[in-house]
């Protein structure tokens, strides 16, 4: 079934990028479209650049989303995710990049994305950002849990 969906990066042996990559990501089709339900990824190995000095910037990254028509195929994701290895970014930017990234991808209904950032200079970071699809019920979502989030 999902090899008749254009799948590209799945089966294959992984191409993995040197920098950003969002074009590797792929989507397929939604079984339940009419079912409001959790689909949740935990990348523990999320690793990015400091774009002032260089140094290497390492993160737990979590999406969770509910789904509309299209979803997001776990290898690409994952191939995605990884492309950020030599990308520079704040750990903010990175957050936002990947949920705005995935929105235009997917058109979910409700997505969030937190990075759990490891301490450098004694310090961390745990940027989270979060979209509801305008005028729906996930607008309210969204405002809700943007208020009521607490790591």
């Amino acid at each position: 079934m999902r090899e008749t969906e254009g799948l590209q990066a799945l089966g294959k042996k992984a191409e993995y990028k040197s920098d950003y990559a969002p074009e590797v990501l792929e989507t397929f089709e939604n079984r339940h479209p009419d079912n409001d339900y959790w689909v949740k990824f935990n990348c523990p190995e999320f690793t990015s650049l400091c774009p002032i000095t260089g140094q290497p910037d390492f993160a737990e990254i979590r999406i969770s989303y509910i789904p509309a028509v299209r979803m997001v195929e776990s290898k690409s994701l994952k191939l995605y995710l990884f492309s950020f290895r030599n990308h520079g970014d704040f750990h903010e930017d990175c957050v936002n990049i990947i949920m705005k990234d995935l929105i235009r991808l997917m058109e979910p209904k409700y997505i969030e994305v937190t990075g759990l950032f490891t301490p450098r200079g004694g310090i961390s970071i745990h940027p989270y950002a979060n979209y509801g699809r305008p005028g729906t019920k996930y607008e309210e979502l969204a405002a809700y849990r943007l208020q009521q989030h607490d790591l």
